[in-house]
């Protein structure tokens, strides 16, 4: 409870009511009358908040006149909305009666109007809890894959980021705590997440553009890490866990810890982890008739040692707190298919180091103000590095240094309506350097203003919202060398003698490059309570992005890709030659619609959602049909193959282009009794181009279920899930087969010295199945894990 709150409740019970301003006292109950502890009573557009005692009730005192919209939260039941009027500074009692609903129903943290997977018309998942816990993997695209409309690019098992809806990279938004990471995960595929589950409190994520909360780099949705490390209270608690998988013989610890006096709060956690190289059902690599071998095998370079440790400090008061916390992330991992040799001599494993430092100061005061009630802070300072490691010396470092500011300011509730004014602000140093640096150091600076309203009318709920941001990227060193682009046929016919070619090819222009853009982004949508229990919900937006820096300033091996990349700044002449382009820099644009049908109450309950989203100016890579040399000595080419292409890769150039996104999310709970319960669900996302012509590396058709069992001490899962087969595949891409996975889990509550514990078993991939995951830039190399137990022991005070 929080101390403004157990303040309230205090003056209520010891003061006579004529003292008081207007009180509202009653008691929260379930469907079958039996009393509701622990239920959250909100007073919707202020900070009054109370929460029911073991008897189920409940006072919020100091109230004014005036039409109060309460809402009533409880875990494994529906939220419940209530308008009251207070005249005359009259006393109300009221009962409330909550209905169970098989979803769990989670606000979303870090918006500032309300936000769940039930209430509000844009789609949105919370990974919480049990459930958070049981799916949490290494990397943060593994953790969430099993939501609806999220799947992993999975590259190795040591890093991987989501996929929504078919879009990645520069498109998904990952935040903490709602400030931006601040890694280089958007840049490439074999960057890891800076960004750790274990320690997490919750994980939210937006489908569909969040452009109005996050900005333009949110086009295709937001992936938000909540923790506890600038806490808001002072009680005392805390969660430590470790655990032993043997997929890849890894060792995982973690604590978090929360405590204080009545002014000051305290928070600390850590996390360590440690793993081998992966075993696979089958050979990783696959022979020249496409053939994999059957066998015990593991993926080499894939092991992983991580650690990290948070300290975090609040001072609390009557009206609010501020707080400040700073962040040790580590983590040192082999990048799967990243190695340089030839076959005559052992290939050199190439793996990171990475280490981030951030500091995050998070702020939250209540004013008796005429017209605002609420500020809310966020400021991020993040120093991000990894070093990319090659036979003991370091081949490439990628730096990224971000500052942002948030605030948003809330408003008094007018006329029925709530939300507020949000301003933001964002400045990025990103840097890399060395013989992978595909992209040159460049400055992106961003500030936005936003505003955010919703009111409900009778049964339609209606939110709105707009943005406006000013994006600026600066680079000083953008490099166009004149390499020697050719197709294989054609470097074959070359003369091994031409040291004219050869020095031409040395040439490199330099230039500065500055752009600047104005992405502007709009969004309506209703929610319809159209009959009890149901709603309809329907959203509409239209959000623009400016393009990342790699989009369009790239010119450079990029091998944890295994490609060229040249961005949308250059383009092919009609002689084949790489050069500036003639084509306007632009913004992407993005005209997405939702339409969701929910049933929220009752023992059945089901989330079906339909989008279609169109993309016009959309950035993307082409194969040019070209190759260029790598710029790595692959070891000693004395005597080597004059038409050996080890050395060279695929050239691919972005471009842009109009594509449209269109799909399905659904999911369906059903309380069987109090003990059991079956969870089913399915998505599909198909992604062409607007001419005709389908993306890469889009995932699958899947649809599973999952089979649950839970009494007070004893709690077990079965879930299968199917992955079909996706041969809709872009040129030069192969098709992926499909293939079902099995996981389980049980776990078991014990209390040892009054310390409360859970032992647990969890197993994945028990059919032992080869499975490559298609939106993978690996998937040849690196399928997921075979078959894997992982046995730990979890603690709670």
């Amino acid at each position: 409870m929080k101390p403004r709150s157990q303040l309230a409740v205090l003056i209520a019970a010891l003061l006579p009511a004529s003292v008081l301003a207007s009180t509202i006292e009653g008691v929260v109950l379930n469907n079958q009358g039996k009393i509701v502890t622990n239920a959250t009573i909100e007073v919707e557009g202020s900070d009054l908040q109370v929460t029911t005692d073991e008897n189920g009730k409940f006072v919020i005192a100091e109230l004014n006149n005036g039409l109060k919209e309460l809402h009533v939260v409880a875990p494994g039941y529906a939220h419940l909305h209530r308008d009251i009027t207070i005249t005359n500074d009259e006393n109300q009692s009221v009962t409330f009666n909550l209905k169970r609903s098989p979803i769990e129903v989670i606000d979303i943290e870090a918006t500032p109007i309300h936000m769940s997977a039930m209430e509000s018309a844009s789609p949105v998942s919370v990974l919480s809890g049990e459930q958070l816990r049981r799916q949490q993997a290494a990397t943060l695209g593994d953790s969430l894959e099993k939501l609806p409309g999220v799947n992993t690019n999975f590259h190795g098992k040591v890093a991987s980021t989501p996929i929504i809806r078919g879009l990645s990279g520069p498109r998904v938004l990952i935040t903490q705590n709602g400030l931006d990471v601040s890694d280089v995960s958007r840049v490439g595929p074999d960057h890891s997440v800076a960004s750790e589950a274990s320690t997490a409190q919750q994980i939210e994520v937006l489908r569909g553009p969040a452009t109005l909360f996050y900005g333009s780099g949110a086009i295709g949705g937001v992936v938000n890490v909540v923790d506890s490390r600038v806490p808001t209270d002072s009680t005392t608690r805390g969660e430590w866990n470790v655990e032993h998988n043997s997929v890849d013989n890894q060792k995982v610890a973690s604590f978090n810890a929360t405590t204080g006096t009545d002014s000051v709060a305290f928070y600390a956690d850590a996390f360590w982890r440690e793993a081998d190289d992966y075993e696979v059902p089958v050979a990783a690599d696959i022979d020249s008739d496409g053939e994999s071998h059957s066998g015990d095998y593991t993926v080499e370079n894939s092991n992983e040692e991580s650690d990290g440790f948070t300290v975090g400090a609040s001072y609390l008061m009557d009206n609010g707190f501020i707080g400040l916390a700073v962040e040790q992330f580590n983590r040192q991992y082999g990048i799967p298919g990243h190695t340089h040799g030839d076959e005559e001599e052992e290939e050199e494993s190439v793996f990171a180091d990475l280490e981030q430092i951030k500091v995050q100061l998070l702020g939250e005061y209540n004013l008796d103000n005429k017209w605002l009630n609420k500020v809310n802070l966020r400021v991020g300072h993040t120093d991000y590095e990894h070093a990319e490691i090659e036979g003991g010396a370091v081949g490439t470092t990628f730096k990224n240094e971000t500052n942002e500011l948030r605030i948003d300011l809330l408003h008094n509730q007018f006329n029925e309506w709530n939300g507020g004014i949000s301003f933001h602000y964002k400045q990025s140093d990103v840097e890399a350097q060395g013989e992978e640096a595909f992209t040159p150091p460049s400055e992106t600076e961003s500030f936005a203003v936003a505003l955010m309203e919703e009111r409900h009318f009778g049964d339609f709920l209606v939110q709105v919202g707009g943005r406006i941001e000013r994006v600026t990227i600066e680079a000083g060193d953008v490099l166009l060398p004149n390499i020697d682009a050719h197709a294989h046929d054609e470097a074959e016919e070359v003369d091994e003698h031409d040291h004219d070619h050869e020095e031409s090819a040395e040439t490199t222009r330099v230039f500065d490059v500055e752009h600047e853009f104005t992405p502007i982004s709009l969004s309506a949508g209703v929610v319809w309570d159209f009959t009890p229990n149901y709603n309809l919900g329907l959203s509409v937006s239209r959000s623009e992005r400016a393009p990342s820096a790699s989009e369009f300033l790239s010119f450079g091996p990029h091998i944890g890709t295994g490609t060229y990349e040249v961005g949308a700044l250059f383009d092919l002449d009609e002689d084949g030659h790489l050069g500036l382009s003639s084509q306007t820099i632009d913004l992407e644009t993005a005209n997405n619609i939702d339409l969701t049908l929910r049933k929220t109450q009752g023992d059945v309950g089901f989330i079906l959602n339909a989008f279609y989203n169109q993309v016009d100016n959309y950035y993307y890579q082409i194969d040019t049909g070209l190759f260029a040399e790598s710029g790595h000595d692959h070891g000693d080419e004395e005597g080597a193959d004059e038409h050996d292409h080890s050395s060279e890769l695929p050239v691919y150039l972005f471009k842009t282009d109009d594509v449209i996104l269109h799909g399905f999310e659904a999911q369906i709970a059903w309380q069987l009794t109090d003990e059991f319960k079956v969870d089913l669900f399915s998505d599909y996302v198909r992604t062409r181009l607007k001419d005709g012509g389908d993306l890469p590396r889009t995932p699958p058709l899947r649809f599973g279920s999952e089979l649950s069992y839970q009494t007070d001490k004893l709690s077990a899962h079965i879930h299968v899930t199917r992955y079909q087969k996706q041969d809709r595949t872009a040129p030069q891409e192969t098709a992926t087969d499909g293939y079902t996975l099995v996981d389980a889990s049980i776990s078991y509550d014990l209390s040892v010295l009054n310390q409360d514990m859970s032992v647990y078993l969890r197993g994945t991939n028990l059919t032992d199945t080869e499975a490559r995951v298609h939106s993978s830039f690996v998937k040849n190399i690196a399928p997921r894990p075979g078959r894997s137990f992982a046995l730990g022991i979890r603690g709670y005070f």
